[in-house]
């Protein structure tokens, strides 16, 4: 394994040691561009935590939605956090999670890895995200009946591919963009929350209802850790920032904390605002807006019908585009780490050499990021197809499938840590999980073990559920949209993910020749 210089900090630091990548990649790297400062990295990992489409589905869960969150706060956003701010400091390498996991385990596994990490990002993007920016334009501008639901869906996805393909300099202002969407649009409905509640008095949540069950847990564990990752992915462009041995960490803690007050804020806000009845998973947080926003013009009806009027439909216009951005800006961001990973690993040899070209005029993996707007126009098209429009159904099975091959992919980039600590103890660490062995140990345990078992309950919902005297029935734990249907949803998540499987094989084989060069 050869040494490849990486640009360092203004420190001068000594670069760890780095896969030798193909041999084109030295003229790929002299295209990438260092324009990303710290604010910018905060910014980013501020719009790629908080994401949209799932405040609904938390809250559909009730108030120990909330219990929950603050556990897994401690047990796996907080040692995740710690394990990544390591990694990123002490490897900061175009690629990041790639390279992490090549340097522990090898090209094989870290290509096949990389591909669950890619591929979630067109899931997703023409998955949840597609389907809850198409319920909010219908549920506040107008219909889109036919062909006319597909055509919006690909423009929200080409246009996402159009932000991605931009130099970083441009395409920067995206997540940057994207989080003030949050922060603005977040606000501004908890304001509206506390005149509501003056006005109209809110849902008394009863203490015990705050009380933990195994069978919430079950049912909460995916889309709140999902809430809470993220913080690999400014790593995968860390050639691409100013000083990132720095930058890294200092952004992971403060992105960290104004992601638990963006989250906690409004859902709390859902549910005293919404009958938990009416909570749904896809339409929880559109409900709400809709519902606060009478305070400033319109009127429920006894069956809770929301009608907007006068300054309260501009207000409920401007939440619902406010909503569709940060929507598409959280598949862009994703965009701009997962695919930048996927090229290097391209260019390494575990794929096809033609996508781990930089683009010489953009300074980003253009043949990667419309390769995966192409994935994800497929997706959509088959999927409002195979669910004959059902947007709950396409919703779950959608948000299922993202969360479960994103954290397969956690399941063995997160033990790189110990790997390496062990392969490289000589490589400077700016930022170290502290405790030592142990320390190090017990981040990766409980990180690693949390994903692995979330992967379990996406798979088979309900697992565990009235095993050992614990109360409730697997079945309930279904998505609503699959009640009584398990063979179905199982089969939504396991098929794609060994056609997923498959097509990592073969990127791989495709990648030969390239590997055949550098051996």
């Amino acid at each position: 394994m050869t040494q490849i210089p990486v640009t360092a900090s203004r420190a001068e630091e000594p670069a760890p040691e780095t896969p030798d990548l193909s041999e084109g990649w030295g003229e790929q790297r002299g295209r990438l561009r260092k324009e990303l400062r710290r604010f910018d990295v905060l910014l980013f990992l501020i719009c790629t935590l908080v994401g949209l489409d799932t405040i609904g589905s938390v809250a559909a869960q009730g108030p120990q939605g909330l219990t929950w969150m603050a556990v897994l706060a401690l047990l796996f956003f907080l040692p995740y956090g710690l394990l990544v701010a390591e990694l990123g400091s002490a490897f900061p390498v175009q690629g990041g999670p790639y390279v992490w996991t090549r340097l522990a385990f090898g090209r094989l596994t870290a290509g096949l890895n990389q591909i669950l990490y890619w591929i979630s990002n067109p899931v997703w993007v023409g998955g949840s995200l597609c389907i809850i920016a198409l319920t909010t334009w219908e549920e506040f501008f107008t219909p889109l009946p036919g062909l006319w639901k597909y055509a919006a869906g690909l423009v929200f996805i080409w246009g996402g591919a159009l932000a991605v393909v931009q130099s970083v300099r441009v395409g920067k202002w995206v997540p940057i963009a994207g989080a003030v969407a949050r922060i603005v649009l977040l606000g501004f409905f908890l304001v509206s929350v506390v005149v509501f509640a003056v006005r109209n008095g809110v849902h008394a949540l009863p203490v015990s209802e705050f009380s933990p069950t195994y069978a919430g847990f079950v049912a909460l564990v995916p889309v709140l850790i999902f809430n809470y990752v993220g913080f690999e992915l400014p790593s995968s462009a860390a050639e691409e920032m100013r000083n990132p041995r720095r930058d890294i960490p200092l952004s992971i803690l403060r992105s960290g904390i104004a992601s638990l007050l963006l989250y906690g804020g409004p859902i709390l806000g859902i549910m005293f605002v919404l009958p938990s009845e009416r909570i749904g998973s896809l339409g929880g947080f559109i409900d709400a807006c809709k519902a606060v926003f009478t305070v400033y013009g319109g009127s429920i009806a006894t069956d809770g019908t929301v009608t907007l009027t006068g300054a309260g439909a501009v207000f409920g216009g401007i939440a619902a585009a406010g909503l569709i951005v940060g929507l598409l800006t959280s598949g862009v961001t994703w965009a701009m780490g997962a695919h930048r990973g996927q090229a290097v690993a391209c260019a390494d040899g575990a794929g096809p050499a033609w996508l781990g070209t930089i683009s010489e005029k953009h300074g980003t993996p253009v043949r990667v990021n419309l390769l995966s707007a192409a994935l994800a126009s497929i997706l959509l098209v088959a999927a409002l197809n195979l669910t004959e429009g059902d947007g709950e159904k396409y919703f779950a099975a959608g948000l299922g499938l993202t969360i479960c091959t994103t954290f397969i992919s956690y399941v063995i980039t997160f033990p790189s840590l110990l790997v390496l600590r062990r392969k490289y103890p000589d490589t400077p660490r700016p930022y170290a999980v502290p405790g030592g062995r142990l320390g190090v140990w017990t981040v990766t345990a409980l990180a690693t073990g949390l994903v692995a078992f979330t992967v379990v309950v996406l798979i088979w919902p309900g697992f565990g559920v009235g095993w050992f005297g614990t109360e409730g029935s697997s079945a309930d734990s279904l998505p609503e949209a699959f009640a009584g249907q398990r063979l179905a949803y199982t089969l939504s998540q396991v098929v794609p993910l060994l056609i997923i499987a498959v097509v990592g094989l073969l990127f791989y084989a495709a990648g030969a020749k390239t590997r055949r060069t550098k051996s």
